[in-house]
């Protein structure tokens, strides 16, 4: 069953190639959705697939790409929106 989440990291996650490191691990896991940087230093992802796949998924993103520093996650589960592939928005 596909569920979502929204996903605030916080940290050093912006120019470090967090977005890219995002959209990469989505493709590895097939998970849909969106990353955006906001304008208050953290960066949003919104993320459909199985409970598996998000779990998997959530596990690196608390990790992060070597430049970054992860300082706290947090995770929100709101309703289904039937992402179509994942991207990056601006």
């Amino acid at each position: 069953m596909k569920i979502h989440y929204s996903i605030q990291i916080y940290g050093r996650v912006q120019n470090v190639g967090f977005r890219y490191f995002v959209v990469l691990k989505a493709g590895e896991y097939q998970i849909t959705g969106t990353v955006k940087n906001e304008s208050d230093g953290i960066v949003v992802v919104e993320a459909e697939g199985t409970n598996e796949q998000l779990d998997i998924f959530l596990a690196d993103l608390k990790e992060g790409p070597g430049w970054a520093r992860v300082d706290d996650v947090k995770v929100s589960q709101p309703p289904v929106a039937d992402y179509n592939g994942f991207r990056v928005v601006y």
